[in-house]
């Protein structure tokens, strides 16, 4: 039986497009402890006077995360932004529907702006289409962007900001197709309303970009009928369609698991079609971005928030403890969103912390990483410049839900700027190493930066407070290179960045 082996090409004039940082965008909702006791815990260690603790803050400036969604999700269908501005003192305690907890407001946009300005970070922020519409949507962008001299903007700096938020990307709502939403809507009814909300958010502030609700998923009935409709009120006035989707492995079925990121491309290429064809219906000369604004692992937690008692404060919720080949699913969706850069022009990793995230946190004590963090890092440090297009010679494999899944998962990307070429690779096989040949030549001479590898013999390997680094990528990944060829050995189940630097 011949060894199984795997090559690429890499073509330097084969752009699929230049990658827009916000490709690596995150989320933070007003869910569970991803504000309170996760960016936010006033008197923790290490809290600062705005009790932003500075070790989740450290993790995420590591991460490089260029923009995040807030303040919702679901959260934002019901949500009164103005609950969340002046004196502390003052704000209400109210009722969350969306997630059945109590909401202090003790964080909300003003907090938000500073950390994210601390995080490196820029705003994308969701405006509630649920219960609020036309007039709110208008006043809050007047709040955050508008200078001075309005109602709005004088009380933003009447409450000590001064200077504008400057808030350049907005969500006009969050899947609003959903009946678990409050507010829910019919396709006609939120592309009315997004249209027209949108009409004078922009009249407000003509800087800003927006974001109309696609479908909460693939699996709707309305899908992609909704995309459809809802684009025939917003095309002209939206600068991007949403794309949700979250993927999980309740049945234990790792190989078919590992497949999920052809689902993903399914989806972008569908929805892609869809936006296109309204394209050709309204002779526009725009072309429609894509923003994959929720995407990720998301199962591990399912029982346990069935349990939860209702109505605290920020209950543990969604606290997924994520393992081995959850970072390895994670790896090939962020080489599908590269795939498709020339569309998806922003994604958010939901979420950011505690809720169904990279990095965790107990209150009053430790942050650490999980698995999943590493793909996002690399892919974040190393994911910035031209993707290529790879041509790809692999074996493939089938399973009962997917066939023709390869078991190489790969794509390079260019940092022309830096002059350096980095190979992103995830080897399904679980039980075999994979033999990777990269043809480079179009590059001239290159030489070998380094290959770190992500791998655990066990493929459920999660980390936790007490053993954070259980799960750690290494250096020394099993690679050479003759000037324009790439030589490796993938370990089996592994995710890997081998990166080169162009010398002539």
């Amino acid at each position: 039986m011949t060894a199984r082996k795997a090559s690429m090409i890499v073509d330097k004039d084969f752009v699929i497009s230049r990658i827009d940082d916000r490709l690596y965008g995150s989320f933070i909702e007003h869910l569970g402890r991803a504000v309170y006791g996760g960016i936010y815990e006033p008197g923790h260690p290490q809290a600062d006077g705005q009790g932003f603790r500075q070790d989740v803050l450290a993790l995420v400036r590591e991460l490089r995360v260029p923009i995040v969604r807030y303040p919702g999700g679901n959260f934002v269908s019901g949500y009164d932004w103005k609950d969340g501005i002046g004196p502390k003192e003052s704000r209400p305690r109210r009722l969350e529907l969306a997630w059945r907890t109590v909401e202090p407001n003790l964080f909300g946009l003003n907090e938000f702006a500073d950390w994210s300005r601390a995080a490196g970070s820029d705003v994308m922020w969701a405006i509630n289409l649920g219960t609020h519409g036309v007039d709110e949507a208008r006043n809050i962008v007047e709040y955050a962007n508008h200078p001075s001299g309005s109602y709005w903007s004088d009380l933003r700096i009447s409450h000590g900001y001064k200077q504008p938020h400057a808030i350049k990307t907005w969500c006009l709502g969050n899947e609003m197709d959903g009946p678990w939403q409050i507010g829910a809507k019919t396709a006609v009814e939120y592309g009315r309303i997004a249209a027209e909300s949108a009409k004078v958010m922009k009249w407000v502030d003509p800087s800003i970009e927006l974001v109309a609700c696609g479908s909460s998923g693939r699996g709707m009935p309305t899908y992609p009928e909704w995309e459809a409709t809802v684009l025939d009120h917003t095309y002209e006035h939206a600068d991007y369609l949403s794309l949700h989707s979250y993927y999980g492995n309740a049945d234990n079925d790792t190989a078919t698991f590992l497949g999920r990121s052809l689902e993903m491309e399914d989806f972008i290429h569908s929805v892609t079609a869809t936006c296109d064809y309204i394209k050709a219906k309204k002779r526009s000369k725009k072309t429609m971005m894509l923003s994959f604004d929720e995407w990720n692992v998301w199962f591990h937690s399912n029982n346990a928030d069935r349990k939860i008692e209702p109505w605290q404060v920020a209950p543990p919720q969604l606290e997924d403890v994520y393992t081995m080949e959850d970072a390895l699913v994670v790896g090939c969706l962020l080489i599908a969103l590269l795939k498709h850069s020339d569309r998806v022009r922003m994604a958010c990793l939901a979420q950011l912390v505690n809720v169904i995230a990279p990095i965790m946190t107990e209150n009053g004590g430790a942050a650490w990483a999980q698995t999943i963090y590493y793909p996002y890092l690399h892919a974040s440090i190393y994911g910035r410049g031209q993707a290529l297009v790879p041509l790809v010679q692999s074996p493939k494999y089938d399973t009962k839900d997917i066939t023709d899944i390869p078991y190489l998962e790969s794509i390079a990307v260019y940092d022309d700027r830096a002059g350096e070429v980095t190979v992103f690779a995830v080897n399904r096989d679980l039980e075999n190493a994979l033999p990777l040949e990269v043809d480079l030549r179009s590059f001239g001479r290159c030489e070998m930066i380094g290959h770190t590898v992500l791998e655990h013999e066990d493929l459920k390997a999660t980390n936790t407070a007490a053993s954070p680094d259980r799960v750690k990528p290494r250096d020394g990944g099993d690679t050479s290179s003759d000037g324009s060829k790439i030589t490796a050995t993938l370990g089996k189940a592994s995710w890997n960045v081998i990166r080169v630097r162009v010398v002539e």
